[in-house]
Protein backbone atom coordinates (compact mmCIF):
# COMPACT_ATOMS: atom_id res chain seq x y z
CA UNK A 1 0.00 0.00 0.00
CA UNK A 2 2.77 2.42 0.88
CA UNK A 3 4.70 1.57 -2.30
CA UNK A 4 1.57 2.26 -4.32
CA UNK A 5 1.16 5.69 -2.69
CA UNK A 6 4.82 6.54 -3.11
CA UNK A 7 4.53 6.11 -6.88
CA UNK A 8 1.56 8.50 -7.20
CA UNK A 9 2.39 12.04 -8.24
CA UNK A 10 -1.08 13.61 -7.97
CA UNK A 11 -4.63 13.01 -6.89
CA UNK A 12 -6.33 10.48 -9.14
CA UNK A 13 -9.05 11.59 -11.52
CA UNK A 14 -11.10 8.41 -11.10
CA UNK A 15 -11.42 5.43 -8.81
CA UNK A 16 -9.07 2.50 -9.41
CA UNK A 17 -9.20 -1.02 -7.96
CA UNK A 18 -6.71 0.09 -5.28
CA UNK A 19 -7.68 3.74 -4.74
CA UNK A 20 -11.27 4.88 -4.27
CA UNK A 21 -12.71 8.26 -3.30
CA UNK A 22 -14.33 8.23 0.14
CA UNK A 23 -17.84 9.39 -0.72
CA UNK A 24 -18.49 10.47 2.86
CA UNK A 25 -15.64 13.01 2.78
CA UNK A 26 -16.75 16.59 3.20
CA UNK A 27 -14.38 19.51 3.50
CA UNK A 28 -11.31 17.83 2.01
CA UNK A 29 -11.50 15.08 -0.60
CA UNK A 30 -9.91 11.91 0.75
CA UNK A 31 -9.26 8.53 -0.82
CA UNK A 32 -8.98 5.03 0.58
CA UNK A 33 -6.23 2.66 -0.37
CA UNK A 34 -7.27 -0.96 -0.15
CA UNK A 35 -5.53 -4.27 -0.57
CA UNK A 36 -6.72 -7.33 -2.48
CA UNK A 37 -9.44 -9.34 -0.72
CA UNK A 38 -8.30 -11.52 2.17
CA UNK A 39 -10.85 -13.40 4.22
CA UNK A 40 -11.41 -11.77 7.62
CA UNK A 41 -8.98 -8.91 7.04
CA UNK A 42 -9.49 -5.36 5.82
CA UNK A 43 -6.91 -2.63 6.33
CA UNK A 44 -7.53 0.88 5.03
CA UNK A 45 -5.30 3.88 4.61
CA UNK A 46 -7.18 7.13 4.19
CA UNK A 47 -5.10 9.60 2.20
CA UNK A 48 -5.33 13.21 1.17
CA UNK A 49 -3.53 14.72 -1.79
CA UNK A 50 -2.29 18.24 -0.96
CA UNK A 51 -1.67 20.46 -3.98
CA UNK A 52 1.80 19.93 -5.41
CA UNK A 53 2.90 17.58 -2.63
CA UNK A 54 3.04 13.83 -2.01
CA UNK A 55 -0.05 12.15 -0.54
CA UNK A 56 -0.55 12.37 3.22
CA UNK A 57 -1.92 9.45 5.23
CA UNK A 58 -4.54 11.00 7.49
CA UNK A 59 -6.20 7.92 8.97
CA UNK A 60 -5.38 4.26 9.35
CA UNK A 61 -8.12 1.69 9.72
CA UNK A 62 -7.09 -1.71 10.93
CA UNK A 63 -9.43 -4.64 11.26
CA UNK A 64 -12.04 -2.81 9.21
CA UNK A 65 -13.57 -6.23 8.51
CA UNK A 66 -14.90 -6.25 12.09
CA UNK A 67 -15.93 -2.59 12.06
CA UNK A 68 -17.85 -2.55 8.80
CA UNK A 69 -19.31 0.79 7.72
CA UNK A 70 -18.87 2.32 11.20
CA UNK A 71 -15.33 3.20 10.12
CA UNK A 72 -16.51 5.19 7.09
CA UNK A 73 -19.26 6.96 9.01
CA UNK A 74 -16.63 8.86 11.00
CA UNK A 75 -13.92 9.23 8.33
CA UNK A 76 -15.07 12.65 7.19
CA UNK A 77 -14.94 14.46 10.51
CA UNK A 78 -11.74 12.75 11.65
CA UNK A 79 -9.94 13.36 8.33
CA UNK A 80 -11.02 17.01 8.23
CA UNK A 81 -9.55 17.57 11.71
CA UNK A 82 -6.25 15.87 10.86
CA UNK A 83 -5.88 17.74 7.56
CA UNK A 84 -6.66 21.12 9.16
CA UNK A 85 -4.04 20.42 11.87
CA UNK A 86 -1.52 19.37 9.20
CA UNK A 87 -2.12 22.59 7.30
CA UNK A 88 -1.63 24.67 10.45
CA UNK A 89 1.61 22.87 11.33
CA UNK A 90 3.02 23.19 7.82
CA UNK A 91 1.98 26.81 7.30
CA UNK A 92 -0.29 25.57 4.56
CA UNK A 93 -3.11 27.67 5.91
CA UNK A 94 -6.63 26.40 5.97
CA UNK A 95 -8.40 26.69 2.65
CA UNK A 96 -11.86 26.31 4.14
Amino acid sequence: MLDYLQDLKESPADDTPTLKRVRQSRRYPVWRVSHPFREGMAVRLIVWFPPEAPPVIVLFGNDKAQMGDVFYNSVSSRADQVIAAYLRLTDGGDDG
